[in-house]
């Protein structure tokens, strides 16, 4: 019997009324294994009155309240992260290993959020002036959205929730329609941890979901991860009506490997940076830049890797990468290596053709390796968010450089060198929002933020760390005096106050 995945609405599951749904496929077999509820403009209204139902108790709830129910949902999921990476490998296809990555880089959040008081400190200055003191302090918005990737379907909504909900808000989450589950079995954990009903609600869905939420007028603020069009349609969008948003981009990530580099390291880390979760990350390097003589030999090295790696299902532990999410993606992502000889690229490695005995039905591809790549090459230009590496040469530090900062996205770059003088120019000179120095993928932990440059980031904050918190709060000045009642009256002053 196919499995029904529907909504999560006050603290409860709610079948959905649309009529609509949507298939979700076993990445691995190609087979259909669920239906998700696709939600009806009126089933978004219906969540995110709870929310806004449960805003006053919950947003003038203490932080002791708020951390005490993070700190028993961490426990919980900590203890089900297994069950978690299941649910994601079943319907997104990753390996379970790195399923189990995501869930524990989303609980790093979770710890982040269980210390959200020291984040809400706040400040005072006293004496301001005669007997006046001014303190600074920062409240919850109200109800707000996010919208998730298919990517990552545990890790990127807790980005968001723990923090919003920790600062006092009240969530409404549309996750990806291709993997559905992770998410309801999450907002289940936090109802065990003791969460009120209706802080935290599910709905699923695709466009006419996500368009009620940008349209509510009782949405404050909404969080995005997904590509560069429909971030900077949320963007616009949600603006427009007077929200806060962050909306978080594509990439197009590139390694700029610098002659002293240690040829292994590089050669390690461009294979497991490109082509781990099969390339569905938008921390993904899939363009290295090969500087000098450095070339030839990084990438060969890099082939001789890339042809070793083993692929197959997800819940394999043999596998080291499983298939890609649908057949539309799979087949997407093959017509970039198909089509990259005709644009002057060197294949270096056709994975358009792997199949996985015993799976044949499955979203299997291949690794692809392009070598001197040139800019104008569709397989350049686009993110692809599959395994394919494009490989590009430069003379010079500073040429390799300009063709990083030329490219429209900022996300996360890296520079693999020994040269500390080099690594401390590219840090300070690349356009890009996350910078890694000998490290590929330079994802901020919980307690930084994560966000790119350029067409990779719509909107002034990024996600989780000090800006998470300040996106999911806005400030307040209070300005007090206590007069003495020994003073004499003050009187009328029409003068613009001032201090002393």
């Amino acid at each position: 019997m196919t499995k029904i995945v529907n909504h999560w609405i006050g603290g409860r599951t709610v079948e959905g009324t649309s009529g609509r749904s949507g298939p979700v496929t076993d990445p691995a077999t190609g087979e259909v294994t669920t239906e998700v509820a696709f939600a009806s403009a009126g089933e978004v209204d219906a969540a995110v009155a709870a929310a806004k139902a449960a805003f006053p108790a919950w947003g003038g709830s203490s932080l002791a309240r708020r951390t005490s129910v993070l700190f028993r949902f961490r426990a919980l999921l900590d203890a089900h992260r297994d069950e978690i990476a299941a649910l994601i490998t079943a319907e997104h296809g990753k390996v379970h290993s790195d399923a189990l990555g995501e869930v524990a880089r989303g609980l790093e959040v979770v710890d982040l959020a269980c210390g959200i008081s020291v984040q809400l400190k706040g400040e005072v200055s006293t004496e301001v002036a005669g007997r006046v003191d001014v303190a600074s302090i920062r409240q919850p918005l109200g109800v707000v959205a996010g919208i998730t990737p298919f990517n990552f379907p545990a890790m990127v909504p807790m980005w968001m929730f723990p923090l919003a909900i920790a600062c006092g808000n009240t969530f409404v989450l549309k996750p990806s329609e291709k993997d559905p589950s992770a998410a309801n079995r999450i907002a289940e954990l936090l109802g065990e941890a003791g969460l009120p009903d209706g802080v935290l609600n599910v709905v699923h869905g695709d466009r006419t979901a996500v368009d009620r939420l940008l349209d509510h007028p009782d949405v404050r603020a909404v969080s995005f991860v997904g590509s560069t069009p429909v971030a900077r349609h949320i963007h616009t969008t949600a603006a427009a009506r007077g929200k806060r948003v962050q909306a978080l981009g594509g990439a197009k990530n590139h390694m700029l490997v610098l002659p002293d580099a240690d040829p292994d390291a590089a050669a390690d880390a461009a294979v497991s940076a490109a082509y781990g979760s099969a390339g569905e990350r938008c921390m993904a390097v899939s363009v290295v830049v090969a500087v000098g003589s450095v070339g030839d030999d990084l990438v060969e090295r890099i082939r001789e890797r890339a042809e070793k790696i083993v692929i197959g299902p997800g819940d394999d532990p043999a596998s080291e990468m499983g298939p890609l999410i649908t057949r539309a993606h799979r087949d997407r992502v093959a017509s970039y290596v198909a089509g990259a000889a005709a644009e002057g690229c060197e294949v270096v490695l056709d994975g358009t053709g792997h199949t996985v005995e015993g799976h044949e039905g499955g979203h299997w591809i291949g690794v692809s390796l392009l070598d001197r790549v040139p800019t104008t090459a569709s397989a350049y230009r686009d993110e692809i968010f599959g395994p394919v590496l494009c490989v590009l040469r430069a003379e010079t530090y500073e040429e390799g450089l300009a063709l990083i900062n030329a490219s429209p996205y900022g996300n996360g770059a890296a520079v693999f060198t020994r040269d500390g003088g080099a690594a401390r120019r590219f840090q300070l000179e690349v356009e890009a929002g996350m910078v890694g120095v000998n490290v590929p993928i330079p994802v901020p932990v919980g307690y930084h933020s994560f966000g790119g440059w350029k067409d990779s980031l719509f909107g002034a904050h990024h996600v989780y760390g000090n800006d998470g918190t300040h996106f999911y709060t806005r400030g307040k000045v209070v300005t007090t005096r206590w007069p003495d009642p020994a003073d004499a009256p003050a009187g009328v002053d029409l003068g613009f106050p001032r201090n002393h």
